[in-house]
């Protein structure tokens, strides 16, 4: 009875949000579909105006992979990193995450085909999923949609911020599920 309770919830809390959001702006005195318009407008400017920063990042993305440099980054690491316990297939994974969700995603969904959901591999690429961000993208979609030229220290506190994640989502998976 509880669940089926909280489900019923949970599926309307967003369209109850939505509409409630809606009753405040009108009540308040706001033209809603004006409000609307503009927004829309503004988010399909800021669309355009972002679109040079993503064609240049898929390119670069696409570059690094085609030209095997992807690959020989991932041999040449991959005995310095064996040392720490880092699994050899997870590598790809590592390098590709701060480039493009969408890679990583793909990279993630094949080795939890290859090894197992619930091997060693699987629960870190998982892991690693939710602990580390796309940092090129971010820089690239938000920055650009501002026009911040100068990215000053962003860029080296986004990949400090995605070593950590990956480095916890190492040592958090060695104490629970060990390789």
């Amino acid at each position: 009875m509880l669940l089926k309770t909280l489900e019923i919830l949970s599926e309307g809390t967003v369209p109850l949000l939505i509409a409630g959001i809606l009753l405040v702006a009108h009540w308040r005195g706001v033209n809603v579909f004006e409000s609307f318009i503009q927004g829309a407008q503004e988010g399909f400017t800021t669309a355009v105006r972002i679109i040079p920063q993503l064609v240049a990042m898929f390119v670069a993305i696409d570059l690094l992979r085609l030209s095997g440099a992807l690959d020989l980054v991932t041999k040449l690491l991959n005995p310095l990193l064996s040392l720490g316990g880092v699994p050899p297939d997870i590598l790809p994974l590592v390098l590709t995450r701060p480039l493009s969700g969408s890679a990583a995603f793909g990279l993630t969904v094949d080795l939890i085909n290859t090894h197992g959901p619930d091997s060693f591999i699987g629960r870190l690429a998982s892991t690693m999923q939710g602990s580390t961000d796309t940092t090129f993208y971010i820089l690239a979609v938000y920055f650009g949609a501002v026009g911040i030229k100068k990215p000053r220290h962003a860029l080296f506190a986004g990949l400090m911020g995605d070593l950590a994640g990956f480095l916890a989502s190492l040592y958090i998976c060695q104490l629970a599920f060990g390789p």
